[in-house]
């Protein structure tokens, strides 16, 4: 269950958010927010890569408190508005993940 979650987050949950708010150009934007899954580039810098018990939050670089403060600073530029929507949903997956895996939910 904690994997169809993941997923279903990753990848269901923002074609939602593009068509339900960005009707007019929800394709461009659900592109937009696939691609900020780039952002688990940073994971090729842990050793091991993949751990299914690590909490990726304040680990990876990239998802670290500070970058999560920059992503929230984005949403108020239009230029990065949606880029900012797909890395902070991108950002609270991986937090929820962080609850599931610790018995926090």
């Amino acid at each position: 269950m904690k994997d169809f979650v993941h997923y279903f987050l990753h990848l269901g949950f923002p074609l939602i958010v593009a068509f339900s708010f960005f009707r007019k150009d929800w394709k461009k934007v659900y592109v937009i927010l696939l691609l900020t899954m780039l952002v688990d580039l940073d994971h090729l810098l842990a050793s091991p890569i993949f751990d299914p018990n690590r909490c990726s939050i304040n680990f990876h670089p990239l998802h670290t408190y500070w970058a999560i403060g920059i992503y929230f600073l984005m949403l108020f530029f239009p230029k990065t508005r949606i880029m900012a929507i797909g890395l902070l949903m991108h950002m609270m997956t991986d937090q929820i993940d962080c609850w599931w895996n610790f018995g926090l939910n």
